[in-house]
């Protein structure tokens, strides 16, 4: 596992990595926040080699503009079965194009289970890589984003290929 905080426009991002797969990321300058998000029984016992080279050119095309590169980047994250479908969906949502928890809910195949959909997002440890900013309630309002409705907004403008407002960006470290 290796960790690394990347300065974006939408603030810093850390990524804690294990080879080329990501198992948590953030809009946060704290790795043991990122760390603590991942399931115990991803974690790994050991220090590893990650890409993350790769990883930050990746998330650097995106947000130079290229909003398909961290749709191949590989992620694991574990919780329930519906969880695990819902986290599927997310990342099969396209850039520009935000849907709601309801719709989130049928993509994953349970059109009633629109609490559980917004729990998928709220227990989501790979932000960006799952996107869960990409969801809105029914009526187009932004809910509730762990790193703040302003980065959530920030992304969904980036997204939409609008101009952004600038985000007061804290330094790294």
């Amino acid at each position: 596992m290796a960790t690394t905080t990347l300065a974006t426009p939408a603030g810093p991002l850390t990524l804690v990595a294990d080879g080329k797969t990501v198992l948590a990321a953030g809009f946060t300058a704290e790795p043991a926040e990122m760390i603590a998000r991942i399931h115990p029984d991803l974690r790994p016992r050991a220090v590893h080699d990650a890409d993350l080279d790769a990883l930050a050119a990746t998330v650097t095309a995106y947000f130079d503009g290229d909003l398909t590169a961290i749709d191949g980047v590989d992620v694991v994250q574990r919780s329930g079965p519906f969880i695990q479908i819902a986290w599927d969906a997310l990342r099969k949502v396209p850039a520009g194009e935000p849907v709601t928890y309801t719709d989130l809910a049928l993509r994953a195949g349970r059109p009633a289970a629109i609490r559980a959909a917004a729990q998928a997002c709220a227990r989501n440890a790979i932000a960006l890589f799952v996107p869960c900013h990409r969801i809105v309630r029914t009526d187009g309002t932004l809910a509730g984003y762990l790193y703040g409705l302003d980065v959530k907004r920030w992304l969904l403008a980036h997204e939409r290929r609008q101009q952004p407002e600038a985000l007061p960006v804290p330094p790294i470290g």
